[in-house]
């Protein structure tokens, strides 16, 4: 189905992100019309994700409505589908059950988290950029305390109950803290046969400090912080190889892993964005 010709322009926006938003509403009743694709119906608050992967909040706190958001945009419709292609030249999208043209484009997908040439590790150590993956990280969060709860070896206990978080930038160091402070505090005594208060929480970063796009009093305030909640933080470490045995040589067996690489994830601007790029005859990455 095509659009029908019209002469007010039509902007086409991809992703109702942050960006995808910011750009609508600045739209908003000017003399152009507007639609807002997205594959989900809702804007995702992203930096809150961690807090629904250590249940700290549910995930309806961090998710409005897309049409709520907008629904004062009068010329602002918003469509649910997921882009395929885009022909440059013809100025049409393709989504999966339709074909969009417009006069100008905006895209604004967003990147996922990128394993550095090693996605066969995404099986073992899910990212963390979705509600889904927020979701996924917590059960496997929760579960790993209730399988140490049944078993009796010492050996396996100590290690189900072993956090591993590669990556120390915003998302890593939340996420260590919060796990840190799940096991101190939270669950602390919720379980009879095991003490999660003994859980050991490891943040791993190539860089020599944490935060290393910040200041480095930020990044001296975040250690000192991680240190207190007991987190092992080591730095200038990489994660060479990642089994269902243990990660590298550094940890005896783990149980979940958290890969999120800050501002280097997005070198390899991720499956939804590099899908439509590559269709633009843009680099993908910088």
């Amino acid at each position: 189905m095509e659009t029908p010709p019209t002469e007010i322009p039509h902007v086409v926006i991809v992703g109702a992100g942050f960006g995808g938003l910011q750009a609508a509403k600045k739209l908003a009743c000017k003399n152009v019309r507007v639609t807002v694709i997205d594959r989900t119906n809702y804007h995702l608050f992203q930096p809150l994700l961690y807090q629904v992967a250590t249940a700290a909040l549910s995930p309806a706190d961090i998710a409005a409505p897309v049409r709520a958001v907008l629904s004062k945009c009068k010329n602002t419709e918003v469509m649910l589908a997921e882009v395929q292609s885009v022909d440059v030249n013809a100025k049409k999208i393709r989504t999966t059950d339709t074909e969009i043209t417009y006069d100008f484009l905006i895209l604004a997908t967003g990147a996922r988290h990128s394993y550095f040439g090693h996605n066969e590790w995404e099986r073992l150590a899910p990212g963390l950029k979705s509600l889904e993956d927020a979701i996924e990280l917590r059960r496997r969060l929760l579960m790993a305390f209730e399988y140490a709860e049944k078993i009796t070896d010492e050996a396996a206990r100590k290690a189900a109950m072993t956090f591993v978080i590669i990556g120390g930038g915003p998302t890593g160091v939340e996420m260590a803290g919060a796990i840190a402070e799940i096991a101190r505090y939270t669950l602390a005594k919720d379980f009879r046969h095991i003490d999660p208060s003994q859980a050991r929480v490891i943040l791993i970063e190539g860089e020599p400090r944490l935060l290393a796009a910040f200041p480095e009093d930020l990044s001296a305030s975040a250690m000192k912080q991680l240190v207190d909640l007991g987190v092992e933080v080591r730095t200038g470490a990489r994660a060479t190889n990642l089994t269902e045995a243990g990660l590298g040589r550094q940890v005896t067996m783990l149980r979940l892993l958290v890969k999120h690489s800050a501002c280097r994830s997005i070198e390899s601007a991720a499956s939804s964005s590099m899908t439509i790029l590559r269709f633009l005859g843009i680099p993908k990455s910088r």
